[in-house]
């Protein structure tokens, strides 16, 4: 009895005390963000007729399934041909600063606005894995995935190194100022009744508001620890909820996509796999497919090796090497997937959903590298072939973190 009490003890300080997973949801974000914006640019030579006045899915239509479905939408506000173009250019922007991690907390809601706003006004586009992107976008909101790998992150690391200099550390200015724009606007979309019939993402837009106004006014003005140590373990309990519902997603859209082909006769006799091949639709690369499908045991082999791995591996996460292997085993397959069938988007937003499983000491390792490169490039520009110009020094790992203004 001790020794169960004594886990469910650790159990609770271990979620309580610190925001999990904190390079998985870095991924996470950096994957979502850089799909939505790959896709916005593709696509941006025929935004009107995929999202605009001038596609088949008219205004007319859009505000009828609106009304019907009550989902949040910017682009019903007007039917402008201006307006499409501001909206459009905000889930860029927003897409961008959520990528590098610019007041990700501030950014994240505003990139769930974006997505929201584009995908509601024309439900018929997308390939698949903007279901994913649409869910995810709204999980992303409730993490703390600015914590490394962000601007967010080596601001407060320069700030707590100030500190620890004894310098004199500026308050956070600009903060307040985007909060109180934001603010402004949220209160006056809300009074004219734009934010759908649908109030989850009212909620979310006033939930974040006025829980950003609090951190800063508790951080500001509070005399004592206490208040700021509560607003934490309550951020950190709200983080590692919607980490574990991003895992829970991930498994239950391997689970039923894995099941479901289970019931079809094409995946039961082994040439599920050998029919998109041949569609021109899936073919960019005509001479590949054929050297896929030449082979009838290969096409068998992938189609059941498919069906096995997606079934399997919602029980392989608590056997870490047997989920190692699966999870590079998926993300292969969604990688040929993009590049034989035609599906980028697609396969990158279900490998942004698999990082969640990716392992620390992985993602750290790939930092380091990144880290690494990075330094090297200007270095190298610098000195170009002078062997004798001294590396620069590189800064500590694990920095602490100056919780200083807005939360990250």
């Amino acid at each position: 009895m001790n020794r169960f009490a004594l886990a469910i003890s650790s159990a609770i300080a271990r979620v309580t005390e610190s925001a999990l997973g904190p390079y998985q949801t870095a991924v996470i974000r950096i994957g979502f963000a850089a799909t939505w914006l790959l896709f916005l640019l593709r696509e941006f030579p025929h935004r009107q007729e995929m999202y605009g006045p001038d596609g088949p899915w008219d205004f007319d239509l859009a505000q009828q399934l609106i009304g019907t479905n009550g989902s949040f939408t910017a682009l019903i506000w007007s039917s402008g041909r201006f307006w499409f173009e501001t909206v459009y250019v905000f889930a860029v922007l927003t897409s961008v600063l959520l990528l590098l991690g610019w007041r990700t907390r501030t950014m994240s809601v505003l990139f769930m606005v974006g997505v929201l706003s584009l995908q509601n006004r024309s439900i018929f586009m997308g390939d698949g894995g903007d279901n994913v992107l649409h869910l995810m976008c709204v999980y992303l909101v409730f993490t703390r995935c600015g914590q490394v790998w962000s601007l967010d992150e080596r601001r407060a690391r320069r700030r707590s190194e100030a500190h620890a200099r004894g310098e004199r550390i500026a308050p956070d200015r600009l903060g307040p100022v985007l909060w109180s724009v934001l603010g402004f606007m949220l209160v006056a979309v809300t009074a004219a009744g734009r934010l759908g019939g649908d109030l989850t993402v009212p909620l979310i837009l006033w939930l974040v508001w006025l829980s950003l106004g609090v951190w800063w006014i508790v951080g500001r003005r509070a005399r004592t620890a206490e208040p700021r140590i509560l607003l934490d373990v309550v951020g950190n309990i709200v983080h590692n909820g919607a980490l574990l519902v991003i895992m829970a997603e991930a498994c239950l859209i391997y689970a039923t996509a894995g099941w479901y082909k289970i019931q079809g006769s094409r995946w039961q006799d082994g040439t599920a796999v050998y029919y998109p091949l041949h569609l021109d639709y899936f073919s960019p690369w005509p001479a590949l497919a054929d050297l896929l499908s030449s082979s009838g045991t290969m096409v068998m082999l992938i189609t059941y090796g498919t069906v096995l791995v997606q079934v399997a591996f919602p029980f392989t996460l608590f056997n870490r090497r047997v989920k190692n292997v699966l999870l590079a085993a998926m993300i292969t397959e969604h990688a040929v997937i993009a590049v034989v069938l035609g599906l980028p988007f697609f396969s990158l937003a279900m490998i942004a959903a698999d990082a969640v499983f990716l392992p620390t000491t992985f993602l750290r390792r790939l930092g380091g590298w990144a880290a690494r490169a990075r330094e090297r490039l200007p270095r190298l520009a610098r000195r170009g072939d002078d062997p004798t110009v001294p590396p620069e020094p590189r800064a500590p790992e694990n920095p602490e973190h100056a919780h200083v203004g807005f939360p990250a």
